[in-house]
């Protein structure tokens, strides 16, 4: 599996983790990128923070920032890269997906990837 954090995404996510409210059993915290069906094109990326990886997980380290990935999402995920973004408009996450076969071209958080099965809802 490889899913790749561009310097400034590392940056970033490093900074929220360290920042964030400590774990209760002092457990390092992670970033949890996923695939969820939804968004207008049938898919969104999404991105949690986490201390308790599930049994299941691939795990990986990108810098400081240890990044979780379910079974599930890997294979839409595989050679992705997350970078940050910060513009006038809009600054945010931003993902470049080899496996999407198309993106919305409104929110850049919603793909379709081959014929995948959930149906889109219209961005807001």
């Amino acid at each position: 599996m490889t899913v790749t954090l561009s310097e400034k995404a590392e940056f970033h996510l490093w900074t929220f983790l360290r920042n964030s409210a400590p774990d209760a059993n002092g457990a390092t915290k992670g970033v949890r990128i996923s695939v969820k069906n939804g968004g207008c094109s049938g898919y969104e990326y999404a991105i949690d923070i986490t201390s308790k990886p599930q049994p299941d997980d691939l795990v990986t380290q990108q810098g400081k920032v240890v990044v979780y990935v379910d079974p599930k999402s890997a294979p839409l995920l595989e050679g992705v890269v997350v970078d940050f973004v910060e513009g006038v408009m809009e600054s945010g996450f931003k993902f470049t997906n080899p496996n999407a076969t198309d993106n919305c071209g409104g929110c850049g958080k919603s793909l379709k990837a081959g014929d995948s099965k959930p149906t889109g809802v219209p961005c807001s």
